[in-house]
C-alpha cells in the first residue's frame, strides 16, 4: 500500500535527483515517453513539458498512487513495472526511484534494451542508501522479538538490493550501450518532528506499514522514533541533516 500524501511529504527534495536524471537525457523529439512508476504524476508532468509532441505513456503498480496521478491530470494506468513492455516507438524511458523494489531489475533492464528501438533512452535512479542507518535501525526492530513474529514474512530492502554504479555501466555496456553512470549523496535538511521517520514512511518503511494493523503500526513507530532520533540527532535549531546516497544511470541503446 502506498499513501500518495506521506510520498509528497518533501516533495521538493525527492524531485530534485529526477530532475537531475532528466538533465542527462538528450533525447530532441521522442516519439514515446514512459515514465515507469509513475508515483503521484507530479513529475509524469515534466515529461510533457520537456516534450510536449510525444506521446507520454505513465504508469505504477499502486492504484492509490494511480489515483492520484489520474487526479493531478495523468493518463496513468496500473501495471506492474516487471510487466511492461515497450512499444516499438518507445524513445525514451524513465525509471525513477522504482527498481529497488524490483529483486530481478538486472534481468528487466537488459530485456528492455533489447526491446527498445537502436537510439532509444534509458534512464534510471535508484537509492543507495540500504545501508544507512535509517535502512539499517529498521530491520533490526523488525528482526525483534517484539516484532518479528508479525513481521517475519515482511520483504524489507538489504544492502543488496541495488548495485553500485559500475555494477550498471558494465551490466548495459555489455548489451551494447554508451552509458554515463555516477552516484550523488544529498544532504538534506529536514524539519518538523521525526522529519526521518516522516520521510521514510512514505518509501523504505511501505511493506511494514502494508503487513500492520493501524495500531501495531502506531506502536512500531513509537518504538522506532528515538532509534531514528539518535542516529540523526538535531540541530541546535531543530533541524535535521539528512544524507540520502542515490544512483544514476543513463543509456542510449545502440551505442
Amino acid at each position: 500500500m502506498w499513501d500518495p500524501q506521506a510520498y509528497l511529504n518533501y516533495d521538493e527534495l525527492r524531485a530534485r535527483p529526477f530532475h537531475e536524471l532528466l538533465a542527462r537525457v538528450r533525447a530532441r523529439q521522442p516519439r514515446r515517453v514512459v515514465d515507469a512508476g509513475c508515483g503521484p504524476g507530479t513529475l509524469t508532468a515534466e515529461l510533457r513539458r520537456r516534450w510536449p509532441d510525444a506521446t507520454v505513456e505513465a504508469f505504477d503498480s499502486s492504484p492509490d498512487m494511480v489515483a492520484a496521478a489520474r487526479d493531478a491530470g495523468v493518463a496513468a494506468r496500473v501495471l506492474d513495472v516487471t510487466a511492461w513492455e515497450p512499444r516499438p516507438d518507445t524513445d525514451v524511458v524513465v525509471a525513477n526511484a522504482v527498481l529497488q523494489w524490483v529483486p530481478e531489475h538486472r534481468d528487466l533492464l537488459g530485456r528492455w534494451i533489447g526491446e527498445l528501438p537502436r537510439g532509444a533512452w534509458l534512464a534510471m535512479q535508484v537509492p543507495g542508501n540500504m545501508a544507512a542507518p535509517s535502512h539499517r535501525v529498521v530491520r533490526e526492530l523488525a528482526a525483534s522479538e517484539r516484532w518479528a513474529p508479525l513481521l517475519r514474512d515482511v520483504r524489507m530492502r538489504g544492502a543488496e538490493a541495488v548495485g553500485e554504479p559500475r555494477d550498471y555501466a558494465d551490466l548495459l555496456a555489455d548489451e551494447g550501450c554508451a552509458v554515463d553512470a555516477w552516484e550523488t549523496t544529498y544532504l538534506h535538511r529536514l524539519s518538523g518532528p521525526d522529519p526521518v521517520l516522516t520521510w521514510i514512511t512514505g518509501t523504505a518503511l511501505r511493506p511494514i506499514v502494508a503487513a500492520l494493523d493501524p495500531a501495531a503500526w502506531k506502536d512500531f513507530r513509537a518504538d522506532l522514533a528515538p532509534l531514528l532520533r539518535a542516529a540523526y540527532p538535531p540541530r541546535a535549531d531543530g533541524t535535521t541533516w539528512f544524507p540520502f546516497r542515490r544512483i544514476f544511470v543513463v543509456a542510449r541503446t545502440g551505442g
